[in-house]
């Protein structure tokens, strides 16, 4: 019997078959891994995909995280539009002092990147793509590391899920892009084993590893600092276990790692300068790392986003920052008892023991910075302070998947073929059980704050100059981004007063949205309280004067209808505005 339809060759008058789609199909079995993960991440962010351009995933944690990404979407986006790369200091946000991309996690890689959906469709539609790319590349990714380590399709298939779709992924996708986008990390992961092995040329191995390197810095340093540190617990486990070996390829992973800095430095050393050296560069975190810890019942008790959960154990998650995405650690215990018990079983086995290994350490290490915690000898490293433990979590989710899907393959080769059905099909019903608590419902979605009606008439009846800074009420800050995200929708103003961000303090240090002198924080929590209704607090009127005189705007913009509180502050305080429309009053201040 034969397939496919004959024709004639001409010229050499033999007959030809074309092979049906579904051969081509079978022959590629990675492209279905690929898709079937695509089709996850869709029906995960479905809800998102119904309002695309004007929904937002629910629970973020500032909540101004998802406004600020947004920003930095569209910030990327108009320097493209106009043929250049986004500048790495900006008064656009902040101004006048500005922001240092740098030391904020702009995600300019994938922002860059996606910048023709920014322009088409919006930045929020942006993130949802990016989001969508992150859980589904992030699995492919992991699915190619374990096909390249020699798992089969079914293992490596369950294992890329696991790292994907893991609950620690899903709820950094409420925001935290910089770390669900994690497309890279398997793929730097396979690069440096490449080079720890020997496998392929040390030179070109280096100068792909380097590349993908200056990729990740472009869009989470943090991540790329994780992989540093899961990479060398792999080679320091491999050394360890084939020390004659590890010796004779030091030559090879010398040259390779000189490829890398050959190759990586061109493209991100004046970015590195420019964030340790340049204008608003900081030292320490803005974050008090010591609360960033993974406690026992974080590893066991699921969040309210996974399909099998308690009203205890969400209730739980959300004490511990479920929704502010840092709650990264849970694997159930199946998966726990599953992963410990395989890499015990299996010591003899190597890629099973440095998977199992490296997992151990990284999540030792996500428990915390307070000694004789792992993390807490890290402390002295330059930067290691300003990593999240929690954090950690995420790279650990990927070993965890590895020992998983080596696992299940050494499981399975130890059946004899002589078995019953039943009996060779246990390894895999105890693998699918043990990655059943991670199964997540679908992404809630909020719609994102709408531009309010007159923003672009005001604008234009206000004449301003190119590069004018424009105050906006409500000022945007960590409890709210409104107008950060307005003006990544419109492009209006060109600069903006305050934002949230992180940037130096008055002595250097990182802080979250300094703004200028003590003033200008109360006048910003000033304004926001009258933009809510309340009674303008003692002194506001002082303050506000004092951070224009400071802040030197050209504009205000108030979303203040008549009669409001705001409202007759501004105009007890400035005087009839120069424009209307809508809910807007506009001033010139300038």
């Amino acid at each position: 019997m034969t397939t496919g339809i004959a024709l004639p060759d001409a010229a050499a008058g033999t007959v030809t078959r074309r092979r049906p789609a579904r051969d081509w199909i079978a022959g590629r079995p990675g492209l279905l891994v690929a898709s079937a993960y695509l089709a996850a991440a869709l029906a995960l962010n479905w809800r998102l995909w119904a309002g695309l351009g004007s929904m937002a995933p629910a629970g973020d944690p500032g909540p101004a995280d998802n406004d600020l990404m947004a920003w930095f979407m569209r910030y990327a986006a108009h320097a493209v539009a106009h043929g250049h790369l986004p500048a790495l200091v900006t008064t656009a946000l902040n101004a006048p002092h500005g922001i240092n991309l740098m030391w904020n996690n702009s995600m300019l890689f994938p922002a860059v990147a996606l910048a023709p959906v920014t322009l088409l469709c919006g930045p929020l539609a942006s993130l949802t793509v990016l989001a969508t790319l992150g859980y589904a590349g992030s699995a492919t990714a992991m699915y190619w590391l374990l096909r390249r380590h020699a798992a089969s399709m079914l293992a490596a298939g369950l294992g890329g899920a696991v790292f994907g779709f893991s609950p620690g992924m899903v709820n950094a996708g409420t925001a935290h892009y910089g770390i669900e986008f994690a497309v890279l990390a398997p793929l730097l992961a396979e690069a440096a084993l490449s080079l720890l092995t020997g496998r392929g040329d040390p030179l070109r191995t280096g100068a792909w590893l380097g590349l993908l390197a200056a990729a990740q810095l472009f869009t989470g340093e943090g991540m790329l600092a994780e992989v540093v540190i899961g990479c060398a617990v792999l080679a320091a486990v491999l050394g360890a276990s084939r020390r004659p070996a590890a010796r004779a390829r030091l030559g090879g992973v010398a040259r390779g790692l000189c490829a890398a800095a050959l190759v990586a430095l061109p493209s991100c050393g004046y970015a590195l300068w420019t964030q340790f050296h340049g204008p608003l560069a900081q030292h320490g975190s803005p974050w008090p790392i010591a609360n960033f810890t993974n406690g026992i019942h974080s590893f066991i008790d699921p969040q309210g986003q996974l399909a099998l959960h308690t009203a205890s154990t969400a209730a739980y998650a959300d004490t511990q920052g479920a929704l502010s995405a840092e709650y990264l650690a849970y694997l159930g215990p199946p998966l726990l008892i599953l992963a410990a018990s395989a890499t015990v079983w299996y010591w003899d086995v190597l890629r099973l023991r440095a998977a199992g290994v490296t997992w151990a350490v990284l999540e030792a290490l996500s428990l915390g910075v307070h000694r004789p915690l792992p993390f807490h000898y890290l402390l002295h490293l330059p930067l290691a302070g300003d990593l999240i433990p929690t954090r950690m979590s995420i790279p650990a989710d990927a070993a965890a998947a590895a020992v998983l899907a080596f696992w299940l393959d050494q499981a399975r080769s130890g059946i004899p073929g002589t078995a019953g059905p039943l009996r060779r099909a246990m390894p895999v019903v105890i693998a699918l059980l043990a990655v059943l608590p991670l199964v997540p419902r679908p992404v809630a979605a909020v719609p994102g704050a709408r531009v309010p009606a007159g923003w672009h008439s005001v604008f234009t009846r206000l004449h301003l100059a190119p590069d004018a800074s424009v105050l906006v009420v409500p000022l945007p800050y960590s409890r709210q981004g409104q107008a950060m995200l307005w003006q990544a929708e419109t492009g209006q103003p060109d600069e903006l007063v305050a934002g949230w961000f992180s940037g130096p303090g008055p002595s250097g240090h990182a802080a979250t949205s300094y703004w200028g002198p003590r003033h200008t924080t109360l006048a910003v929590f000033c304004l926001d309280a009258l933009w809510q209704g309340t009674a303008p607090a003692p002194g506001c009127a002082r303050n506000l004067r004092l951070a224009l005189r400071y802040w030197h705007p050209a504009a205000l913009v108030a979303d203040a209808g008549p009669g409001t509180p705001l409202a007759r502050f501004l105009i007890g305080l400035l005087g009839a505005p120069a424009t209307r429309g809508g809910q807007l009053l506009g001033w010139r201040t300038g």
